[in-house]
């Protein structure tokens, strides 16, 4: 054994075990002839940095590989990063302007070189950030989608679905960032509230006779609007349907057409469409009969007014910034008399989240997936089981996106990235192959072509992760071996913009499903409740709390607060709380250390006759049992519960003293045995939630054949259970407690001693009271125990534990008349509280207009006021 030190100080322990555990290789050990075990970690930005969701996410990643690594399977956690097209490229960007130069001013292939520099010198330090957290990844075989074997994959994916008529290009609204001048993803938009307002203008029926009255917070974009829509069963408009107006501005004639998107509840019920610059416009005017080519586009690439093909918007407007176009709109239109009324009003708009710019709905051309064709299979994978989805009720949102999915995007207008293997000749002719020579012989020879500029979305290429990181599109035996993968874990949030992508990729190029399970938690939330963001000053840095307290505790929190899907409410108290925890295990193998208790050398349950060492033989087993039912169900929090409580309770705070006075009597060898094989099963159990304290300790207990990382999971052996040992110790557990619990409500003197009256034990329980005589003193600091001989006893505490009472006399202990007293105060304070709280939580219009963080306080605060109520009333009843 090496002796442990008093003070267990994580950042010590972590950075040395770490290093071992990687350089030895021992995250991907040998097991070519094992089951495999497979899991693929949601590649994280180039560009990034660990945040508390990436902490979560990989944690539990982390506990299943270590988990499955000690069931001896051939435990392959597949980890990489995504090269992240858009946030690489503002990186170097920025870089560049900081040293004078702009991307415009240099060549593509200058440009890409600049990225390629700048992550070798600076991209991945997520990576290390997640050694910091403890994951044991295959970072030998680390995976970045921008690898040649990976682009690979993605420029076949990209030229198959072309062949199959799965990828096509075509003209339709996207969201435009007009900063960055590329489309870009729903999951790149952030929806911000805004103070805006709402401009009411009045369009001139084309007869002359009044005039039609619509509202928009985009008045700009009247220059390009092509109808009026109302409601088919609107009777104000109905006799208007067919008729024109004439647009203030440009005098364009448009029609006056019937569509349910007009909701005639909404202010005038007239609806100005403007198809080429809004998302529900644009399909109003698709059912209306105008073509994606001739609906009008009224902005460039940087948002700014253009001519449109009509040639109508008023020269004056041309060139000017769409905002700035706002404002000369709504003076012309004002001194024109066409604007009935502006309100002030909050409005939901989307912005870009890297460039801070409002997003542009934009019309231009761009490569779309046939999503609605690869999602089927998605679907019924879901429907018949074969991917099960972890919690359940996510398979709605599952089936509702994707039987509703609109074609995918997949075209950026970026240099960094994978560029679209699409050529053109001078007539507009397409060749899609995966080299140019390929689409030179298509093409023909002298026929002069050009490359499409554009990149794939990063999200493309990231849909491949499952099967392209093992080798696709080569017949490796990895690939072989590892698809499928056995579970994903994901936060709910990209279930569209990964999980959904992923599956349909992997089950239309590989056959068969891409995981087995799919596992969804939730977000990471303020210890209110509130969601984590820069502006609330409410983020968490992960890195700074294992500063703080060490990777394990708050591993460890975020596994016990895990429940399948619900935010997490992070309270760092709870963090400090698992690092005592992860002290008392310290402690508690320093107090082993200390009575020559080492490390076991066995497997299976040591041979045992002392009650005490066949009770908590038997808790053991029934943890491995209740445990691995937990794990299999992803029940992390469940998980760590039995464990924290088994450790801390059952083995620290019972065993540990119950065997005391055994460590120097007859049955020493046979305790130190049974506390032996005991600490071990707990180490190599809480090892996947806790690894580096679990590894500090294992090899501090005595000399190890192999590291803990490489242990072997506890098998759970029913014989080892013994139903009689487990009742007496658990029957003495419950009656320290209650004399323990009634002299804290009783304000006894901890170092007081009592007497014990016991009435109306069975000859079981007689028994019991023999054989746990010492062990019943000691531990609840009884002086003297004795039979009830049928007097009265006054004043005294009452327990009452299965058929007996166990009485405590208390005249002289305590002054009783004070006490009562006390109790019956502290009563009538807690219920006055509690009915108050009852009364303004039973008030409606509390309830439904106070913030949600003040209600949930009051609901806590009720409860706390109701169980110190019974706590007091309880005391007062023992006292008789």
């Amino acid at each position: 054994m090496t002796e442990l030190p008093k003070i267990f100080d994580p950042a010590e322990i972590e950075a040395r075990w770490y290093g071992h555990w990687e350089e030895k290789g021992l995250f991907r050990p040998d097991r070519p002839d094992a089951e495999p075990f497979t899991i693929v970690i949601p590649p994280p930005n180039v560009t990034g940095s660990l945040h508390i969701g990436h902490a979560l996410d990989n944690t539990l990643q982390d506990i299943l590989i270590r988990h499955a690594r000690l069931q001896g399977k051939d435990s392959l956690w597949v980890v990489g990063m995504d090269h992240a097209g858009i946030a690489t490229q503002m990186v170097v960007e920025r870089n560049l302007d900081s040293q004078g130069v702009r991307r415009t001013e240099m060549s593509r292939e200058a440009f890409i070189e600049h990225v390629w520099e700048w992550k070798a010198q600076s991209g991945g330090a997520i990576t290390r950030q997640l050694r910091r957290l403890g994951a044991s990844c295959d970072w030998a075989n680390e995976r970045f989608t921008m690898d040649p074997g990976f682009s690979k994959a993605v420029l076949k994916v990209f030229v198959d679905l072309f062949r199959e008529k799965l990828i096509y290009r075509d003209k339709r609204l996207v969201n435009w960032d007009p900063k960055f001048a590329t489309a870009i993803s729903d999951l790149e938009v952030e929806t911000r509230e805004v103070q805006g307002k709402f401009w009411h203008l009045k369009y001139p029926l084309e007869d002359g006779g009044g005039f039609i009255h619509v509202a928009t917070t985009r008045p700009e974009t009247m220059l390009a609007d092509m109808a009026v829509a109302v409601h088919p069963e609107d009777e104000r408009y109905r006799r208007l349907i067919g008729a024109k107006v004439r647009l203030p501005l440009t005098g364009r004639l448009v029609p006056i057409i019937a569509d349910e998107h007009a909701d005639p509840e909404l202010g005038s019920g007239a609806v100005k469409i403007t198809p080429g610059h809004d998302f529900n416009d644009f399909e109003v005017g698709r059912r209306a009969g105008f073509r994606a080519a001739d609906m009008l586009n009224m902005l460039d690439a940087a948002g700014r007014v253009v001519q449109t093909s009509d040639g109508l918007i008023p020269q004056e407007l041309v060139g000017l910034d769409r905002f700035e176009a706002r404002k000369r709109v709504e003076a012309l239109l004002a001194a024109e008399g066409l604007i009935d009324k502006v309100e002030d009003r909050i409005i939901q708009t989307p912005y870009g989240d890297r460039s801070g710019v409002v997003i542009e709905p934009w019309l231009t051309d761009q490569w779309y997936v046939d999503a609605a064709t690869l999602a089927r299979p998605a679907i019924e994978a879901v429907r018949t089981g074969k991917i099960k989805v972890v919690p359940k009720t996510w398979e709605k949102t599952w089936f509702n996106w994707l039987e509703n999915i609109q074609p995918w995007c997949v075209s950026r207008q970026l240099w960094w990235g994978h560029q679209i293997p699409a050529w053109y000749d001078d007539k507009g002719n397409v060749f899609v192959a995966e080299t140019e020579r390929e689409a030179q012989a298509e093409a023909g020879e002298g026929v002069v072509l050009r490359r499409d500029p554009d990149v794939l979305d990063t999200w493309f290429s990231s849909a491949l992760w499952p099967f392209a990181t093992l080798g696709w599109p080569e017949p490796t035996e990895k690939l072989r071996r590892h698809y499928p993968n056995d579970v994903v874990i994901s936060g709910f949030d990209i279930i569209f913009f990964w999980d959904a992508r992923m599956a349909m990729q992997g089950i239309h190029f590989m056959g068969e499903v891409p995981w087995k399970t799919l596992y969804l938690h939730g977000l990471v939330r303020d210890a209110k409740g509130q969601k984590m963001s820069k502006s609330k000053g409410n983020t968490v840095d992960p890195l700074g709390l294992i500063d703080r307290y060490g990777a394990d505790a708050l591993r460890f929190t975020l596994a016990a607060m895990e429940s399948q899907g619900r935010d997490i409410k992070l309270d760092e108290k709870r963090i400090e709380g698992y690092r005592n925890f992860a002290t008392k295990l310290w402690n508690a193998a320093r107090f082993c250390q200390a009575n020559g208790i080492g490390g076991s050398n066995r497997l299976e349950p040591p041979e045992a006759k002392l009650p005490v060492n066949r009770w908590i033989i038997g808790e053991t087993v029934a943890l491995v049992q209740a445990l691995d039912l937990a794990m299999a169900d992803y029940r992390f929090d469940e998980s760590a519960n039995l464990l924290y409580h088994f450790t801390w309770d059952r083995f620290c705070d019972w065993y540990l003293e119950l065997i005391k006075p055994l460590l120097a009597g007859e049955g020493a060898d046979e305790v130190r045995s049974v506390a032996s094989w005991v600490l071990d099963q707990i180490l190599v159990m809480l090892h996947p939630f806790m690894p580096f304290i679990t590894e500090e300790l294992w090899h501090a207990m005595g000399d190890r054949p192999t590291e803990i990382i490489l242990a072997r999971w506890p098998m759970p052996d029913a014989r080892a259970l013994d139903p009689a040992a487990g009742e007496e110790i658990d029957w003495l557990i419950r009656v320290v407690n209650g004399i323990r619990t009634a002299r804290v409500e009783l304000n006894i003197n901890p170092a007081a001693k009592l007497d014990l009256v016991v009435r109306d034990a069975d000859p079981r329980t007689g028994e019991r009271l023999r054989r746990n005589d010492a062990a019943l003193k000691r531990l609840a600091r009884i002086d003297a125990i004795t039979s009830d001989s049928g007097q009265a006893v006054g004043g005294a505490a009452q327990i009452i534990v299965d058929e007996a009472t166990f009485i405590l006399p208390l005249e002289g202990v305590i002054d009783l008349a004070a006490e009562r007293a006390r109790l019956a105060k502290a009563l009538e304070a807690a219920e006055k509280e509690r009915d108050m709280l009852a009364k303004r939580l039973g008030n409606p219009s509390f309830v439904e207009r106070a913030k949600p963080e003040a209600v949930a306080k009051a609901r806590a605060d009720h409860e706390e006021k109701a169980s110190d109520a019974e706590k007091y009333r309880s005391a007062l009843a023992r006292l008789g």
